[in-house]
């Protein structure tokens, strides 16, 4: 751990053939999610990694697309992604809206986690303002994208250990 409290994210490894990666995002606050998938695909790079990215309109679509997407890989010739990167950002504001849509992105992508086993990442920044999004996705240490695709590349380095991909 960092003095800061912060994990301190070590370079990527993984065995076998270079990842490829879907990242879901949910560009509402484009700057901040744009900066969490750069410091996703700075770390993957180490891994030449093969990075797709396909946006949805808000955070509270995440989860039903991150469904289709794996229901993708079902279909004969469809798409094959070793894992998946989730990001997204909601900033409190003066109403519930906040609370019902982080409760329910969180739900969603975390029952399709256990449900599926599938290797995923989860970005969703929920703050109380955006200087503090825009610091959790600055191009330094503390970039929550850089932990995401830490997240996902242990879950493929188990999926593999284990014979599952």
């Amino acid at each position: 751990m960092r003095a800061t409290g912060e994990p301190e994210v070590k370079a990527l490894t993984l065995t076998g053939a270079p990842p490829r990666i879907l990242v879901i995002q949910a560009p509402y606050y484009r700057g901040v999610v744009e900066g969490m998938r750069r410091g996703a695909e700075r770390a993957l790079a180490a891994l030449t990694a093969d990075v797709e990215v396909a946006e949805v309109a808000g955070a509270f679509e995440l989860p039903a697309a991150l469904r289709l997407a794996l229901e993708a890989q079902g279909v004969e010739d469809g798409p094959q992604w070793d894992g998946f990167l989730v990001l997204g950002c909601v900033v409190k504001g003066e109403t519930d809206h906040y609370d019902f849509i982080c409760q329910a992105v969180c739900k969603g992508i975390m029952d399709i986690a256990t449900e599926t086993g599938a290797p995923i990442g989860f970005g969703l920044l929920t703050v109380d303002t955006l200087a503090q999004a825009e610091a959790r996705s600055a191009d330094d240490h503390h970039n929550k994208g850089i932990e995401c695709a830490a997240a996902v590349v242990g879950q493929i380095g188990l999926a593999r250990l284990w014979g599952l991909q």
